[in-house]
């Protein structure tokens, strides 16, 4: 499942850093991080929704919206 969450407060390359730097702890198949947007490609059986928003809250940031991609 692709998932694209918009995030709020990232504004450089350390923001997408951090935040792929926390991403990185999980079981991820594919990643896209960008100013303001990450794209995660992920097994939901493997991996919920709420693990990565939380993840990117633990790299200080935060999650506006999320909508599925259909890939």
């Amino acid at each position: 499942m692709i998932k694209k969450f918009n995030v709020n407060g990232m504004t450089c390359s350390h923001c997408i850093m951090a935040v792929e730097k926390e991403l990185a702890k999980l079981d991820i198949d594919s990643l896209k991080v960008e100013i303001g947007d990450v794209e995660v490609d992920f097994d939901p059986e493997k991996l919920s929704e709420e693990k990565i928003t939380k993840a990117i809250k633990d790299a200080g940031y935060s999650v506006v919206a999320s909508e599925q991609e259909n890939k």
